[in-house]
């Protein structure tokens, strides 16, 4: 059904975002999909790494520790914004497209009243990605 599913992820919060991994691996189990975890980075020091390398190492070590543990094939695909707060959403919009992802799974939380005001992450994505979007609460 589809062949590759896109997972975003923060790895400062990937105890948070459980579900949706989850989700997303037995979704690759049954389709025999390959999963992208996408991370996106800025190119300053943060809290999960001090360069875009180490970034980028963190995430694929990311990727094939659920590879292994879930039984899939699975890649990391880094995407590096000068300011990941405001850049976000384009940034994984973009990596659907650069991904060649056919579903995204996310994460999602429940909505605030800010939300009203100003779109969630998974929002906008489903809104405007050219893939379908899958957005898991919890």
């Amino acid at each position: 059904m589809y062949a590759k599913i896109m997972v975003p992820v923060d790895l400062a919060h990937k105890d948070r975002m459980a579900k949706a991994i989850d989700t997303a691996c037995a979704l690759a189990s049954l389709w025999g999909a390959e999963l992208v975890f996408v991370g996106v980075a800025g190119n300053v020091p943060g809290s999960v790494a001090h360069n875009p390398q180490e970034f980028s190492d963190k995430l694929a070590a990311f990727a094939d520790e659920q590879a292994a543990a879930h039984g899939i094939v699975a890649t990391a695909h880094a995407a590096i914004s000068h300011d990941p707060a405001v850049d976000l959403d384009p940034t994984l919009l973009k990596a659907v497209e650069d991904t060649g992802a056919d579903l995204v799974v996310m994460a999602s939380h429940i909505p605030k009243l800010t939300d009203y005001v100003w779109p969630s992450n998974g929002g906008t994505v489903a809104t405007r990605a050219s893939a379908s979007v899958l957005v898991v609460r919890g």
